[in-house]
């Protein structure tokens, strides 16, 4: 797509009053506001990490107000922060300290566009919630895989941005994977007509893919079509009790042997994270699996497929090779609901806990189990009594890393030095091949990290690519593109066996 400099104006060129009077009439009133009071909500972010301010908040209600908001900003010379469920980890979501920044909202774009049976594939607004998305492709027999904790509230718009994951990745694969096309507004005011079902389309360069990820920098999502699938006809969901994260590692490739394309998640829970769960959730069911870690595990397929009986013989053939050391299987929807319960309410019971230092990794699934057997004494010396939550998606290799202490000052005190907690955590990270984000994206969060960790070659591309579609740098300033400052400390390439 050839692209254009763009000549920004000065902003003392224009009035404020001016800009939100033409908002207003593309948007109408009621769905621009202007005092802090009125949005104070959406300034800050889900964990109350950050907190930022905004010139106004507009909810543009179609693509064609999208795109006629984004043209007046790009005239006025004002930042654009999008913003959809407001549920990011990373400060994605949140406007810096300027005040000058204008907040857009999609929660108005929300309409199911269209289910299309017969090619499995199903268009959204971007503002529409995932599981709105994925109740309106039940209604039509279809399934729409992700799944996330937040689902209730997060939406596909932001889905998209930080090409999000979720716990059956293993099996359907994350955002990127899961999406045919997309609609965006340019930063050049451009509107970007995607919305193609195919599945093979072999023209040049893929401007879906690079604004999957992006976490708004490079334009503002409307729509997307998104691949459905059918929806399983029978389901085993079972809680294995282990001894390590090794026995899970082993379990896993068990599992990958037995069930192959039938195993949809597999996930790992540590014996804090229960703690927890314990304390702020109590009236949720509990297994009862007297081991310190457990593995979620879920296998989905046809009716006849017998896939209670294969999950059973799977349970006693693997506690028998002394693997697993008790199981629990779920014997109707509800006990599998109740197991997905517990994984899913362990951010929220973090949150009730306090603030934690989060770190979201990739490792490679061999290296798991190293990786969290040496950071732990490092973690002990630098920071005596520090307790970590370890679960995630262990079948794909994400890793949610949590570290806090149980006393407020001294869970203050820790907080105070998280840049030596992150260091501690994303150096093993690098030296054992990972990535110090796998699905919560960079945002503000991490973004002075990225010319530690990355090749000058990599962030190199990120800011041309960024200076050639959003020259003003209005499209989500702050967020992901690090500042061209310093060359990496390890260099990718030789960070694999680094001690």
């Amino acid at each position: 797509m050839p692209t254009r400099m763009i000549c920004m104006p000065k902003r003392s060129e224009f009035s404020s009053a001016d800009f939100l009077a033409r908002l207003s009439v593309i948007v109408g009133a009621r769905n621009l506001l202007v005092r802090a009071e009125d949005f104070a909500a959406a300034l800050t972010d889900w964990r109350g990490r950050y907190t930022g301010k905004a010139l106004a908040l507009v909810r543009p209600g179609s693509a064609a107000e999208a795109q006629a908001v984004v043209r007046a900003c790009l005239a006025a010379g004002c930042p654009m922060q999008p913003q959809g469920g407001n549920t990011s980890l990373v400060g994605g979501a949140t406007p810096d300290a300027s005040g000058r920044t204008l907040l857009i909202q999609m929660a108005r774009l929300d309409r199911i566009r269209r289910v299309d049976i017969v090619n499995n594939a199903m268009t959204v607004e971007a503002g529409c919630t995932l599981a709105r998305a994925q109740a309106a492709a039940s209604e039509k027999g279809r399934l729409f895989p992700l799944s996330l904790a937040a689902e209730g509230s997060c939406q596909i718009g932001g889905n998209l941005a930080v090409n999000a994951g979720g716990v059956q990745v293993l099996r359907y694969g994350a955002m990127r994977d899961l999406t045919l096309g997309l609609e965006a507004v340019l930063p050049n005011g451009e509107l970007f007509e995607g919305l193609s079902a195919l599945r093979k389309n072999n023209v040049g360069y893929d401007l879906r893919h690079l604004l999957i990820g992006s976490e708004g920098t490079l334009g503002l999502i409307t729509a997307a079509t998104l691949k459905l699938f059918p929806p399983p006809e029978a389901r085993a969901t079972l809680m294995l009790g282990v001894a390590s994260p090794a026995a899970a590692i082993q379990l896993l490739g068990r599992a990958q042997s037995a069930f192959d394309a039938q195993l949809t998640a597999f996930e790992l829970i540590c014996p804090l994270s229960l703690d927890l769960l314990r304390r702020h959730f109590p009236q949720l069911a509990f297994p009862v699996l007297e081991t310190p870690w457990h593995a979620l595990c879920e296998f989905s397929g046809n009716r006849d497929d017998g896939l209670l009986t294969k999950a059973e013989n799977f349970a006693a053939a693997v506690i028998a090779k002394n693997l697993a050391r008790d199981a629990l299987l779920a014997q109707n929807e509800t006990q599998r609901g109740a197991f997905w319960r517990l994984r899913e309410h362990i951010s929220e019971a973090q949150k009730r806990e306090g603030v934690s230092i989060k770190h979201d990794i990739a490792l490679p699934i061999s290296r798991i189990d190293e990786f969290l057997t040496r950071v732990e004494p490092l973690l002990a010396a630098a920071f005596p009594g520090v307790r970590h939550t370890a679960f995630g998606h262990l079948g794909d290799g994400n890793l949610h890393f949590n570290l806090s202490m149980r006393e407020p000052e001294a869970n203050a005190r820790l907080l105070a030095r998280a840049p030596e907690a992150n260091r501690v955590v994303y150096d093993l990270v690098a030296a054992l091949g990972g990535s110090i984000s796998a699905e919560h994206g960079i945002g503000r969060l991490k973004r002075p990290l990225l010319s530690r960790y990355y090749a000058p070659a990599r962030l190199s591309a990120l800011r041309a690519i960024k200076q050639s579609l959003d020259p003003g740098g209005l499209m989500n300033p702050g967020v992901l593109i690090p500042e061209d400052d310093n060359a990496p400390l390890i260099p990718e390439g030789k960070r694999d066996g680094l001690r």
